[in-house]
C-alpha cells in the first residue's frame, strides 16, 4: 500500500506527539499554532505550510524531514 507524502507526514505527526507524550494542545503551546488546526491536520483535512511544518519539527525537536520519512509499525523509519 502507497502512502501520499501528506499521509505519511500527518501519521508521522502524531507519531512523534506521542512519543514525547504530549496532547495536541501542548504542542499548540509550544508551536504557536492552534490545537484546532492542528487536529485539522491529524485527521486529513488541512495541509500546513512549510513554514508551519518547521514550527511543527521544532516543537517536537526533530528535524522537519523526520515528518517525511514513513515508519513502521514498530516505530522504525
Amino acid at each position: 500500500m502507497t502512502n501520499s507524502t501528506i499521509d505519511i507526514f500527518r501519521f508521522n505527526l502524531k507519531f512523534y506527539r506521542n512519543k514525547l507524550g504530549i496532547t495536541q494542545d501542548k504542542l499548540s503551546e509550544i508551536s504557536g499554532i492552534s490545537a484546532d488546526y492542528l487536529s485539522e491536520i491529524e485527521r486529513g483535512k488541512k495541509t500546513p505550510s512549510f513554514k508551519r511544518m518547521e514550527l511543527i519539527a521544532q516543537a517536537l525537536k526533530i528535524e522537519v524531514y523526520k515528518l517525511f520519512i514513513p515508519i513502521n509499525d514498530n516505530g522504525k523509519a
